[in-house]
């Protein structure tokens, strides 16, 4: 007998449902979201499971990798897909959900996604960080030019080096406001200090690794965009011609067409956000080399 296994994952609790190759359910189970859990619920029907899925979500490359190295055949998948799929059902619990997902797996109706290796995870964490601690830091800056304003002090142009001294001048002979700005200011400046050691040991990977030597031959292109682009990538063996890796990305333009409509829209922005930050950050450094030369 042959088992189909869906996963409908939660940060605390899973729902999880297996049925055969008639549909008929098996099994359901509510179980705790962690790899021992899992598998231990599995582990009764493990040589009857013949693949088992879960949607594409924050807690699946961890048990998706738990359930690959314990010999199921797992898969994660499609977001969208995968919705539009259950949607079709009268209810929405849990239950159902992962009911759906198996009866999916059984028929074979479902898109897989990559799923990232640990080394691009570790590096997409990395400069995922790097961003957040960035936006926190303008975010800190931001609130300190508002407050100051209030005091008509305005800092205008200051280089980042030159921001923290800048703002304790401007503050002499405004005292009173000093007791609002200086934690802030500590706080950016500490920021700004861990911004530092992390763009170091971004500097370091992107050096150490072969991939991203190459790329950082490329004018333009910096230890972040390398280190961007082969995080996402990871492995280039699953595009089966370079002409789709744009597509993958979101920087080709949307096109419509219907009867005698034909246009092509602005990019679909449906890759990953931050390496088509980067890339068009690059590709504008570059045009602007070329105009000043």
């Amino acid at each position: 007998m042959k088992l189909y296994v869906g996963l409908d994952l939660g940060l605390q609790k899973t729902a999880v449902c297996a049925v055969d190759e008639k549909g008929e359910t098996i099994f359901k189970r509510i179980i705790v979201s962690e790899a021992e859990n899992l598998l231990n619920c599995l582990s009764k029907y493990k040589h009857d499971i013949e693949l088992v899925g879960l949607e594409a979500c924050p807690l699946s490359e961890w048990l998706h990798a738990a359930l690959i190295g314990a010999g199921y055949k797992a898969f994660c998948l499609e977001t969208r897909h995968t919705q539009r799929f259950l949607s079709t059902r009268p209810n929405k619990t849990d239950r159902t959900d992962a009911h759906g997902i198996a009866t999916m797996m059984r028929v074979g109706h479902f898109q897989e996604v990559h799923v990232n290796s640990e080394e691009s995870q570790l590096m997409r964490a990395m400069l995922t960080g790097r961003k957040r601690l960035v936006g926190a830091m303008l975010q800190i800056e931001n609130t300190i030019r508002g407050l100051l304003r209030i005091r008509g002090l305005k800092i205008g142009k200051v280089h980042r080096n030159q921001y923290s001294t800048h703002v304790e001048m401007l503050c002499t002979d405004h005292q009173d406001i000093l007791a609002v700005i200086m934690p802030l200011l500590r706080v950016r400046n500490e920021m700004r200090e861990q911004m530092r050691t992390l763009d170091l040991a971004l500097g370091r990977a992107a050096r150490n690794d072969s991939v991203c030597k190459k790329f950082l031959a490329i004018p333009g292109v910096g230890p972040l965009t390398s280190l961007a682009f082969k995080a996402t990538i990871d492995d280039p063996r699953r595009f089966a011609s370079s002409i789709t890796v744009p597509s993958h990305l979101g920087v080709t333009p949307r096109v419509y067409q219907s009867g005698e409509i034909d246009r092509s829209g602005h990019i679909s922005k449906s890759g990953d956000k931050l390496l088509r930050y980067l890339l068009v950050e690059t590709a504008d450094d570059q045009s602007h080399a070329r105009e000043t030369a």
